[in-house]
């Protein structure tokens, strides 16, 4: 019979010969135990690789997409700022450095590792994309739309690539382009409550309230917020649905008291009940005086709101 043997341990990954520099193949290794789920024993492995060979920049790019896919930005950052140190014309560290800044909000020096990364690769789909959202955040869709264009250049199957150019033509008003845009959106990727609530807020810019409707409808079985249910009664209020608005706004504030989108709703539709009711119920007079007092208790930027109150109130 065979003689039993224990299990062997797991093999430790040499860094080569003491007295070499390390090579590419180290990465290899550091990938092959990230694989296995050995982080800290990859880190340890890069590390060394590092100090032994400082101008080894493959290492110093894998290490700090460790530390990003960890959650450690702070070392990723870190580390990638050296790989650019140590190399400037290399993609994966510009890039590496500028989706690291762009995750801990850095937005602004994001943009500029993203366009140190474009000089050297222009072509490259993930960078254009990125930076083109970056752009966004910074309320400057001027700027994103050449990138947001690029992507779609690029790969035009490419799902979220239309949909952040939608996003990028609704900023900048032209929101039948927006439309054409998150249409073939939802064709390419899983459709996602953000996306139709984009396309349904373009819809209702060009006066498309049943298609508004329609899409807001699909928002809400998916994720039956108070913003869904608000845009909803919003788009049921310009159809002149007036009962299911002023119940789609009764919703949103069921989900949020403090929606106060949903507040102003309800009470333009006391107010038009009120009205065509010949002004006499001062019950849902005040009730609508008070949605628009709490209102602006929670924004008092509601110019229009401000207007209705000094009116009826």
């Amino acid at each position: 019979a065979s003689e039993e043997r224990p299990a062997p341990a797991p093999q430790a990954v040499a860094v080569t010969d003491p007295g070499a520099k390390p090579t590419e193949a180290v990465v290899e290794k550091a990938q092959e135990l990230v694989d296995l789920g050995r982080e800290e024993e990859a880190i340890r492995l890069l590390a060394l690789a590092i100090e032994r060979n400082p101008t080894l920049t493959i290492a110093r790019v894998e290490l700090g997409d460790i530390y990003r896919e960890k959650g450690d930005y702070r070392s990723a950052e870190r580390t990638y700022s050296e790989a650019v140190r140590v190399d400037p014309r290399n993609f994966d560290a510009q890039y590496g450095h500028g989706l690291v800044l762009h995750l801990m909000d850095r937005v602004v020096e994001a943009v500029r590792a993203y366009l140190r990364a474009l000089a050297i690769r222009p072509d490259d789909v993930a960078a254009n994309l990125n930076l083109s959202a970056a752009y966004l955040q910074l309320n400057e869709p001027a700027q994103s739309l050449p990138y947001a264009e690029r992507v779609v250049e690029l790969d035009p199957l490419n799902g979220q690539g239309r949909a952040n150019l939608g996003a990028t033509f609704s900023a900048l008003g032209r929101y039948d382009e927006a439309v054409r845009e998150y249409e073939a959106a939802s064709e390419l990727m899983e459709l996602s409550p953000k996306l139709l609530l984009d396309m349904a807020d373009s819809l209702g810019r060009i006066g498309r309230y049943e298609e508004m409707a329609n899409t807001l409808r699909l928002v809400i079985r998916i994720d039956p917020t108070a913003a869904a249910y608000e845009r909803y009664g919003f788009a049921l209020f310009k159809q002149r649905k007036f009962v299911e608005s002023e119940a789609a706004f009764r919703d949103s504030l069921l989900a949020d008291k403090n929606h106060y989108p949903a507040m102003n709703g309800l009470a333009v539709c006391l107010l038009n009940k009120y009205l065509s009711g010949g002004k006499t119920d001062s019950a849902m007079l005040s009730q609508a005086v008070d949605l628009m007092r709490s209102s602006l208790r929670l924004n008092k930027n509601q110019p229009r709101m401000v207007e209705l109150l000094s009116r009826y109130g």
